[in-house]
């Protein structure tokens, strides 16, 4: 267990344990450490940001990729050099922290205590003049990269490798070695609301969002520079006070109000120092201070500091200071908006404060920090409020729990021949009622030979009754008992089908460069995923500016149908003449919009999401602006749309496809009418964010049956 662990590796006599540090803080920063106290060894361990505009709530060490180190060893007793380079522009909370945990999953970091660090040099002493002790390090004196010189890589985390993005060119695992590893289950979720009333287009209230592990990026960090939404505070109280409220000043005697002065322009510092292996490697306290020191600070005793506690530390101004400047400007208010009063959610820039003086700096002051992961506070309803926050993450010790209990039973029945090399991903949805389903994707080494990967639904079953215990011998058990001990079980009916026909059926009317596109993406998807198994089905609406089905003909797509329909274009009716040519019932429709940039994975993604009579799939697309690139994506995640939908035909066909004849002359909102439909005939929808799935933005000139109001420019 980890307090073991963490017993084991305090012990006096155990020589070395394996470490993780965490960096935050804004705007950037670098961690250096060295393996041991020289500063020649330092070697950049993790950081915030290359480009100058990342940054990160105070004791937030999740959200860049980047901000998290690998694994370190750490010698008892031993010294070793640090060095934090941090870089602070003139508006935010500036601050920086370091954490460091066990290398054990389902540990939290803590900020690393005053008690495990040492001044490198007692500056006390020397006047500013002297730098001959500072240690010229590769932190801040090495050579500049030969990549500065180039184009700026963009700063979304979402480009970064995953093994999501191949885990499909891995062979699959056989399939007899998956029978009867876990005893089967009704798989019977709660919130299906099969039959039950939902008024139009309230389908949206019924959907709920999956946790997914690990990280997967697709938050958009790199937006939150418009748009903080994914820290649910006020814009007008960010704006002023920042993320002061999660740090926490340490009592001082003859203590008074501290406020934070706000440099007027760029502040950057290095800190060096030493920390040093105790016995006990982590402690329930926080707390840094900015160098030089005479004499090292006690440890002061801290707690976490809730959202809501009063705040005694609120802003960079004097409170005398904030309340002129506000009767003097009453125009900083914010105008209401047309439906109401202020949304938290909106995010329009307020006007710059102005310059104030700055205090005198106390050096002796001490703050206290706590690790602070804010994707605990979210929910998996639909939030339909914030458009760049990312998939919800998925707690590492319950992945670690549940796997190791299927790993357990696998070997179990296949005499140990498994070893587990990666966890790839791990999905969740939660229904806290009656139990919770996985989809569990990993890499296997198989006998010590070959890599193989798994990936099926598993279901934890938190409440059983008679019906299930049918199923595993069990009787005399009613509805609704609750045992003391989960049971994980294989889900009846719950299995994908991994070489089902995906067909992508897609409406179109004179839109040749973006056909083109299009039909040449379908070429790239087949050369490298080697997937024969997809269909494009384009019904075109008397396109005039090319000739889509010689297109198709001179293409190297595995198969296509083309159809052509005269009148106006219909998107609702061009969708369901090409639904109709498919002759498979148990083959999958994919609902498509033209002007997408599809990821390798998107055919599995569809099949591994849509289970027949069970599953259907709308995945979030990113939604690019004007300018941007599936290079350089900025933009924001499509959370109200659902015009992309993955279903098997025989659910579309049950639930009476279309509504062709309601949305004849008109476009929009047939997806929420649908959905509504999808829901009330007891499937569920599944929702996720895809890495690297995007929307172009694309003028609208020529498209649908409208005309150009005025003539082009240029």
């Amino acid at each position: 267990t980890d307090d073991r662990y963490l017993r084991f590796c305090s012990h006096t006599h155990i020589i070395m344990c394996d470490f993780q540090f965490a960096v935050s803080s804004d705007d950037n920063s670098e961690l250096w450490l060295s393996s041991d106290d020289s500063p020649l060894n330092a070697r950049l361990m993790a950081y915030v940001g290359k480009l100058g505009s990342e940054w990160t709530a105070p004791g937030e060490f999740t959200k860049f990729r980047s901000q998290v180190s690998k694994s370190v060893h750490l010698m008892a007793s031993r010294r070793y050099y640090f060095e934090i380079l941090h870089k602070q522009d003139d508006k935010g909370s500036d601050h920086v922290e370091v954490g460091w945990r066990p290398f054990l999953p389902g540990l939290k970091y803590e900020v690393i205590d005053s008690a495990y660090i040492s001044l490198y040099t007692d500056e006390s002493s020397l006047k500013m003049n002297h730098v001959d002790h500072i240690p010229q390090t590769l932190a801040s004196h090495g050579p500049v990269p030969a990549e500065t010189h180039t184009r700026s890589k963009h700063g979304a985390d979402m480009l970064q490798p995953d093994p999501r993005d191949t885990f499909f060119n891995i062979p699959m695992i056989d399939p007899s070695h998956l029978e009867n590893v876990l005893p089967t289950c009704l798989y019977s979720p709660t919130y299906v609301v099969k039959d039950f009333p939902i008024a139009r287009y309230q389908g949206l209230q019924f959907v709920y969002l999956s946790f997914v592990y690990p990280n997967d990026f697709t938050r958009l960090t790199h937006m939150e520079r418009e748009n903080k939404c994914f820290y649910r505070e006020s814009p007008i109280y960010l704006e002023k006070f920042g993320f002061y409220k999660y740090m926490k000043m340490d009592e001082e005697e003859d203590d008074r109000p501290f406020f934070f002065p706000n440099p007027d322009g760029e502040f950057s510092c290095v800190i060096r120092g030493v920390w040093e292996k105790h016995q006990h490697p982590l402690r329930p306290i926080a707390t840094a201070r900015p160098p030089p020191a005479p004499t090292p600070p006690s440890a002061n005793s801290s707690e976490n500091v809730l959202p809501t506690e009063p705040l005694r530390v609120t802003s960079y101004l004097h409170t005398s200071e904030i309340t002129e400047s506000q009767q003097q400007r009453p125009d900083m208010d914010p105008e209401p908006e047309e439906e109401g009063g202020i949304s938290e959610y909106s995010y329009e820039d307020v006007e710059p404060r102005p310059g104030w003086a700055e205090e005198a700096i106390n050096w002796q002051r001490t703050f206290s920090v706590n690790s602070m992961d804010f994707e605990t506070l979210r929910s998996d309803w639909n939030d339909l409020r914030c458009n760049v926050s990312g998939n919800l993450q998925l707690s590492e010790s319950e992945v670690v729990d549940v796997l190791a209990q299927y790993m357990e039973k696998l070997n179990e029945l296949n005499g140990g021949i498994y070893t587990l090399l990666r966890i790839i991903n791990v999905e969740k949805r939660r229904d806290s009622a009656r139990g919770n389903r996985y989809l569990i994707e990993l890499e296997l080494m198989e006998r010590g030979r070959k890599v193989v990967r798994l990936s099926e639904y598993i279901y934890m079953l938190l409440h059983r009754g008679r019906v299930e215990d049918s199923l595993e011998n069990m009787e005399g058990v009613t509805w609704g008992t609750v045992y003391a001990k989960p049971l994980l079980c294989q889900p009846v009916m719950l299995q994908w089908k991994k070489n089902v026909m995906v067909h992508f059926v897609i409406p179109v009317k004179n839109q040749a460069r973006w056909v083109q596109q299009f039909i040449s993406d379908m070429e790239f998807l087949h050369r490298e995923t080697k997937d024969n198994n997809f269909n494009i089905i384009i019904v075109d609406f008397q396109s005039e500016d090319m000739d889509v089905e010689q297109a198709l003909r001179e293409s190297s797509v595995p198969r296509y149908e083309y159809l052509r329909r005269e009148g106006n274009f219909e998107r609702s009716a061009g969708l369901q003449i090409g639904v109709d040519t498919i002759e498979d019932s148990h083959s999958i429709v994919f609902l498509c919009d033209l002007h997408i940039h599809f990821p390798l994975n998107i055919l599995e993604n569809i099949r591994k999401h849509c289970v027949e009579g069970k599953l259907a799939f709308a995945p979030i697309v990113m939604r690019l602006g004007c300018g941007s690139s599936p290079q350089e994506p900025d933009g924001y995640w499509e959370v109200n749309g659902f015009g992309l939908f993955g279903i098997y035909k025989s659910d579309f066909d049950k639930i009476g496809g279309m509504n062709t004849e309601e949305f004849k002359d008109r476009w929009g909102g047939e997806d929420w009418e649908l959905l509504d439909r999808v829901l009330q005939n007891g499937l569920e929808v599944e929702r996720l964010r895809l890495r690297n799935f995007f929307h172009y933005y694309h003028s609208k000139r020529g498209m649908w049956n409208s005309q150009s109001s005025k003539a082009p420019k240029g």
